[in-house]
């Protein structure tokens, strides 16, 4: 990473970028219509459905929910856990300090506002737990709230494809909503795979909920590398294909890139690949929506039509605001829509952030990254 050139180090930014406020963009797109049906969607926005941000419940434009904040505390973590192995020569511990940053998070969800007794670890204290904006409560899933309650630590040394012990049964897509980042730090896409499969099990024990995490970082690490859309795809789905009990991740993946070649995209066509409420259907979703309208210049319809379905529309959208941003980078996202989304000045300084660590180890002033 050192020696690349000047231009390259800003294009591999503009998508670091891109992929965080893509994957915010298209969270608070969705968020207002999460829980309603596409023929719901229509009757309250016409025939076209969703068209652009839209109040929530409260009247306020471009909220992001929790996709995007537990987004920004797996990327705290994995810039502390690269930061721990620069600055103390220790490495490994990846898991254990992206699940840290996920108590912050679960901090942000059980208080009203920072800062508050309990706080004097490094372990809870931090930059991003200093955000008020973070601490708001936006329909959390169940599985991320009572598996961080238990405190369970995947072990890496086990094969993968075996169910974890925290929720057992759950392939939420709470496992890959939070995922893009693990694909952002530098590493190759088999590593970022990996890592991202073990941290999913923090949460949720199905292996589909995990193979569909690793599945979007190795996604993401190939679109910064350069790659298309449908090669990033096709080459993750060759990584899963080694791995057993991929199959409905790989599946889910195939019926995405089959539906794409079906020609023009609708908001029907998204819901033969399911609702997104588990996570291979989600990122099935996304992935259509981001082949189906692959150009630079298609980034607005292609987040819209992953909102416009029957399911969880904000997830499916942050998932595919991550490709397009990867894809694309920052300066092709809709500008009313970016400007109008909620925390847009942190997430694109935690992306700045992961791509200066990335680079290089950082001294981190003032606590903001304590490599703990």
């Amino acid at each position: 990473m050192n020696g690349t050139s000047w231009e390259g180090r800003t294009g591999r930014r503009a998508r670091v970028r891109g992929c965080l406020l893509g994957g915010a963009v298209g969270d608070a797109l969705g968020n207002p219509v999460e829980f309603l049906s596409l023929a719901g969607i229509r009757r309250a926005h016409g025939e076209h459905g969703v068209q652009g941000l839209l109040p929530d419940e409260e009247g306020v434009v471009g909220r992001v929910t929790d996709d995007t904040q537990m987004t920004l505390f797996t990327a705290e973590g994995l810039i502390r856990a690269h930061a721990r192995a620069a600055s103390k020569g220790i490495g490994g511990a990846e898991t254990a300090l992206v699940r840290n940053a996920y108590l912050r998070w679960l901090d942000t969800q059980n208080h009203p506002a920072p800062p508050f007794a309990g706080g004097d670890s490094p372990i809870r204290t931090g930059w991003l737990r200093q955000q008020p904006w973070l601490y708001a409560r936006r329909a959390p899933g169940n599985a991320c709230l009572t598996g961080l309650a238990t405190g369970h630590l995947p072990e890496p040394t086990r094969r993968l494809g075996e169910p974890g012990p925290v929720n057992t049964g759950s392939k939420g897509c709470g496992t890959v909503m939070r995922s893009a980042p693990f694909g952002l730090l530098g590493q190759d896409a088999e590593s970022g795979f990996r890592l991202a499969y073990w941290c999913a099990q923090i949460t949720h024990g199905h292996p589909t909920g995990a193979y569909a995490a690793g599945a979007l970082a190795a996604i993401v690490t190939h679109l910064l590398e350069g790659d298309s859309t449908a090669g990033a795809v096709l080459r993750a789905m060759e990584l899963l294909r080694h791995h057993p009990g991929h199959e409905e991740t790989t599946a889910a993946l195939r019926a995405a890139v089959d539906l794409a070649a079906e020609g023009a995209p609708t908001g029907e066509k998204v819901e033969t690949l399911g609702a997104g409420w588990v996570a291979e259907e989600a990122l099935a979703i996304a992935v259509y929506c981001a082949l189906v309208l692959p150009g630079a210049d298609q980034v607005a319809p292609a987040l819209l039509l992953s909102v416009n379905h029957s399911g969880d529309s904000d997830s499916t959208g942050a998932i595919c605001g991550n490709l397009l941003g990867a894809r694309h980078g920052d300066v092709h996202l809709p500008p009313s829509w970016l400007v109008s989304t909620e925390g847009r000045a942190v997430i694109t300084e935690v992306a700045d952030d992961l791509c200066l660590e990335a680079e290089h180890a950082v001294a981190w002033p003032d606590g903001r990254y304590p490599a703990c």
